[in-house]
């Protein structure tokens, strides 16, 4: 099967008056139609900023991209005005984290998703509110008709982002990002979220990357997950292959540091000190400070993403 996305040596760097921010260091990976990629790691590991990348959302004053990002052939960093424009919401679309914020207040959610429908296919209004309609039926949301006139602040949490949801599917995307979209939910609409996008990601044959921090929730909606660290994949591996063998350091830290049945009363694991300042780019293994399995070879050079297995890769000197 061939890929739908490719990202090969992704850089990402962000420049302001004092400083820059070597946010994103070579990341590489392939996402194929109908195949779900999670993206974890802690705050400030660079997932949202690659997530964000693929739609150029990043101010591009101050941004500097390089490496390539293509879609189905078609260089998306290269892309700029109407082709960016066609692209965003038509080919690819995103899921944000927050709809309270995604949303325009002053606008009701059928319009919003209308508005999208007539600029990427050229449908009357009519048919647009009909297509609208129907996508909120396509993601549970009940009395559809009815929710069509609705402001986005009249709607619970759940609601919005199910009518999110609907907005990135307006147009039939082959690509669907969803950047941690269930943080900001409870544990039960959670669950129901997350059930209806990989529902709806089997049903419609799309590819997904998923950005979160919650290694339960990229187990339960992934294909393959992926770890992030300063700016880097330091783990990419299948979802079996990272719940029964985690190979990097970092990565096992993840897991024992998960609350999971069974752990009354057990000690959590934490992962001492703090990610490294990426203004600095580290000259050597970039979790080699917080390591317990450290070693001086890890202190020479920087790693490169090695083979441990059937399409398990790792960036460790030790863990290879």
């Amino acid at each position: 099967m061939s890929n739908l996305l490719s990202v090969k040596d992704l850089h990402v760097t962000f420049r302001t008056p004092d400083r820059t921010v070597h946010a994103v260091n070579g990341v590489s990976f392939d996402v194929k139609r109908g195949e779900t990629l999670g993206i974890l790691g802690e705050s400030g590991s660079g997932k949202s900023v690659t997530l964000r990348s693929i739609l150029k959302l990043h101010p591009e004053h101050r941004t500097k991209w390089s490496g390539s990002i293509t879609l189905e052939g078609d260089e998306i960093l290269t892309m700029t005005g109407r082709d960016l424009a066609n692209l965003r919401g038509n080919r690819v679309s995103m899921i944000f984290q927050e709809p309270a914020t995604a949303f325009d207040p002053v606008f009701t959610i059928g319009q919003q998703i209308s508005e999208t429908v007539r600029r990427h296919t050229g449908k009357s209004h009519a048919d647009s509110m009909k297509r609208a309609k129907e996508l909120l039926e396509l993601v549970r949301i009940p009395s559809p008709a009815t929710r069509l006139n609705a402001y986005p602040h009249e709607m619970s949490g759940g609601m919005r982002q199910r009518a999110m949801i609907a907005l990135a599917l307006s147009c039939n995307p082959s690509l669907l990002l969803a950047d941690e979209p269930t943080t900001a939910l409870d544990a039960t609409v959670q669950i129901q979220v997350l059930l209806l996008i990989r529902e709806l990601q089997r049903e419609l044959d799309l590819g997904v990357i998923f950005v979160t921090h919650d290694i339960g929730v990229a187990v339960e909606v992934s294909d393959r997950v992926g770890v992030m660290y300063a700016g880097k994949l330091v783990e990419l591996a299948s979802v079996e292959q990272m719940v029964d063998t985690p190979k990097h350091p970092y990565s096992r830290g993840l897991l024992a540091s998960t609350v999971h049945d069974g752990m009354r009363g057990q000690r959590l694991e934490a992962i001492p000190g703090a990610p490294p300042d990426l203004a600095e780019v580290p000259a050597a293994c970039s979790f080699a400070p917080r390591c317990k399995f450290v070693e001086p070879k890890c202190l020479a050079s920087p790693p490169p993403l090695n083979s441990v297995g059937d399409s398990h890769l790792v960036r460790c000197v030790v863990a290879a």
